[in-house]
This record gives C-alpha cells, structure tokens and sequence, in this order.
C-alpha cells in the first residue's frame, strides 16, 4: 500500500517536529505532504530542514495564507500525483491521534471514506470550553438533518480516503474557506455514493499554538450549509 498523509500549516513550528516523527515511526514509508502557508513563525523554513532527514516528507509552500479548505485542495491534488492507494488527511497540532491511524487504515478496506469521530461514542472530547464543545455538536447534528450524511461527525478533520474517490470528486468545485470544508467533502463523498464510516478517537485540544477558529468561520459554515444540497461535485471524465 502506498499512503499519502496531506497536513495544513500555519504556524505550527512548536508541533510538526513531533508530529512528522511520530506519523514516520508508525510507517517509514508514508509519504507526508505538509502544506505551508508562509507561516511567520519560520514552519515553513523547519519544514525543510526536516525534508533532509526524512526523504518521504513533501514541502509544499504557498506564499499567502488562504485557508484550510483551499491548503487541503492543494494537497490532496499534489499527493495524488504520487498514485496512492490512501490519503489522509489530518491537523498539526496532535489533536488528531497518530495512533489511530493503523486502525483507520484496517477499516478503510471495507469503506471509501473513515471519518476519525469525536462523537460516535457519545463525546470524546478533551481540554475545550463547555460553549465550544456545545457549539460543536449541535453543528453536526444540524449537519447531519441538512445534508443526510450518516455520520455523527461531520466537521471533523482526521479522515481517510481512498485515492479514487478523491479523483472521482471535482476538486474545484470545493469552495470553501474554512472549517466548513470538512462538511462539504462528506457531502460530496456521500452525494458520489461512496461508503461512509466512523471510527472513535479521542479528541485533545492543540499541544501548542492558537485556535484557528474564529467566529468569520463559523459564520461561513452556516451559511453554507443550508445551499449545499444545491450542488454537484462528481468529476466530469
């Protein structure tokens, strides 16, 4: 199996050490796309210096900040270039566990899209404000009512794809610029009628650095939500 795993930067200087160490313990022959957009804090600049080390690791640079939908786009787009058989996709910052990763790789044999859940085993979820983690849940079961996607996470970020259903999906026409995109490729997943399943993890809030949610994001999800059984992703070929 040739494994592809797509991570956006921004900021995360004092986290993609650990983190590109940990994921190459468990496969030294993953290939890591990290996804960097010119971030301040001198990620980017790490980022190379890690690549001397590790031959698998991919830089990709952007030179302006534009959001994690577009970085993930960018990255699944250059990863599938390498022929994968799985791409995942996951943040920086270790609040998705490294070591589920073995077990979403077993599941994905018997589905095209596992779904890392912080809420298929009632709430999973450590270090967030009661107001955050409220906010969270409610989103995706309004998600979930909206869009039929039969998930209890829809906004989560750990997933792994097969590499076909993300070259069946029309990658341009994912638009958006936020959290929200977590939401839009499930429903472009299930919209394709590709399978769908969740495996537990434990949610930890960052190790270091900043949130980047904003209430601009939130905002955007919402809206977005209520137009997005409007639309059509499936790759014209």
């Amino acid at each position: 199996m040739k494994i592809a795993i797509v991570i956006p930067t921004y900021n995360e200087k004092k986290n993609i050490r650990e983190l590109v160490k940990a994921l190459f313990k468990i496969n030294n022959k993953f290939h890591i796309f990290i996804v960097d957009d010119n971030s301040p804090d001198g990620t980017g600049k790490l980022i190379d210096q890690l690549k001397k080390k590790y031959p698998n690791l991919h830089a990709l640079h952007r030179p302006v900040k534009q959001g994690i939908g577009p970085a993930y786009i960018f990255g699944f787009s250059r990863a599938l270039e390498i022929k994968p058989d799985y791409i995942i996709q996951m943040d920086a910052d270790f609040s998705h566990p490294p070591e589920v990763i073995p077990e979403m790789l077993q599941k994905i044999r018997k589905a095209d899209l596992v779904i890392g859940s912080r809420y298929c085993r009632g709430i999973s979820v450590l270090n967030w404000p009661l107001r955050r983690l409220l906010l969270s849940y409610f989103a995706n079961l309004l998600a979930r009512f909206l869009t039929g996607i039969p998930v209890t996470d829809a906004t989560g970020g750990f997933k792994c794809f097969r590499a076909r259903v993300l070259s069946s999906i029309d990658l341009s026409r994912i638009k958006s610029n936020g959290y929200f995109f977590q939401i839009e490729m499930n429903y472009a997943v299930f919209k394709n009628n590709f399978r769908i399943i969740e495996t537990g993890i434990v949610f930890t809030d960052r190790h270091a650095g900043t949130s980047k949610m904003t209430r601009s994001i939130i905002f955007e999800a919402l809206i977005r939500l209520f137009f997005l059984r409007f639309k059509k992703y499936q790759h014209s070929r």
